[in-house]
């Protein structure tokens, strides 16, 4: 049973009137067939309004579902010939993070990305998309790759952060991350990241120093969770939504910030809804960006970086 909403109740309850209806219509001599194009209007008019005027927290909810596009969802609808890499060579391999090579429209790319499950067992496997110190070394190993060889990275975005326990940090989480912050901004070769879920603290941030940071219509990005801020702020997790309110998280906050440099548009009701039309949408927009990263060269894409991320700070520091 897939899972509802709550703000999606509504929605679903008058759909189940419908398919009630059509039911009698099917078994019966009645003719409810008015009823049910009444009935039909209604609901497009209602998801419209449901869904046009989401909230923050409505977001928050949309990114956290259980059945929303994963990395390798996206890499097996927009990508061919991936052959994914495992380990660091240093540890171990991670299976928090997703990475490899393949072709998109063609042309060799490498594309790396946080993984998580749909279900217990995957998300066990995938420790809940949240990647150790290793993830992000088997990271940076492939982006220091793909620089050698002149690709283009492409990387996902989807964990609530990296993983705080005390294995991760006795290996050096807090240096893995900065490390690749610190790489990423002096690599030659054009980067792009989407947020295609949460996008947590610097767990996201390690696979973020891109040229074009992208998020999708109902993902978030932000340096804490709702409810750890809640917490921190009003020492009362329950506040959660009080502080999605307050943080700025969505796509179309970070928009109007300038820190996010395109809205991926979403399927009506979340990319859970229709995976290929999501990619579609996707794959516009990362056509379009590696047109324009494509015709700069080295040093352009290495100033424009620079500048990019001095005008993020600047925001950070005004807001």
């Amino acid at each position: 049973m897939k899972q509802v909403l709550e703000f999606e109740k509504p929605i679903i309850e008058l759909r189940e009137k419908i398919d009630e209806l059509k039911r009698l219509t099917a078994d019966s001599d009645f003719d409810l067939t008015n009823e049910i194009n009444t009935l039909e209007q209604r609901l497009e008019k209602l998801e419209s309004d449901i869904y046009g005027s989401l909230k923050p927290w409505d977001r928050v909810q949309i990114a956290r579902h259980p059945d929303r596009p994963t990395t390798l969802d996206y890499i097996s609808c927009l990508f061919t010939d991936f052959i994914e890499f495992h380990g660091d060579r240093l540890y171990g391999d991670d299976e928090a993070i997703v990475s490899g090579i393949a072709k998109f429209q063609g042309k060799p790319i490498t594309v790396i990305g946080q993984q998580r499950g749909k279900n217990t067992k995957e998300n066990i496997t995938r420790n809940f998309g949240m990647p150790h110190p290793e993830g992000y070394r088997k990271a940076l190993r492939h982006m220091k790759q793909a620089n050698k060889f002149n690709r283009p990275i492409i990387t996902f975005i989807d964990t609530k952060g990296a993983y705080p326990g005390k294995a991760a940090e006795e290996r050096g989480q807090s240096e893995a991350i900065a490390r690749n912050l610190m790489e990423m901004a002096g690599l030659t070769v054009p980067l792009i990241s989407v947020v295609i879920g949460e996008g947590g603290s610097g767990g996201a941030l390690a696979l973020g120093v891109t040229d074009h940071i992208h998020m999708l219509e109902n993902s978030t990005y932000s340096v804490i969770s709702p409810e750890g801020a809640a917490a921190l702020l009003w020492k009362d997790s329950k506040q959660a939504q009080r502080a999605a309110e307050s943080l700025k998280i969505t796509s179309y906050d970070l928009k109007e910030l300038n820190i996010v440099d395109e809205v991926i548009q979403e399927p009506r009701g979340g990319a859970h809804r229709d995976v290929t039309e999501q990619a579609n949408y996707m794959g516009g927009i990362l056509t379009k960006s590696l047109e324009q990263l494509n015709k700069m060269s080295k040093e352009e894409l290495l100033e424009k970086r620079w500048e990019k991320y001095k005008q993020i700070g600047d925001v950070g520091i005004l807001s």
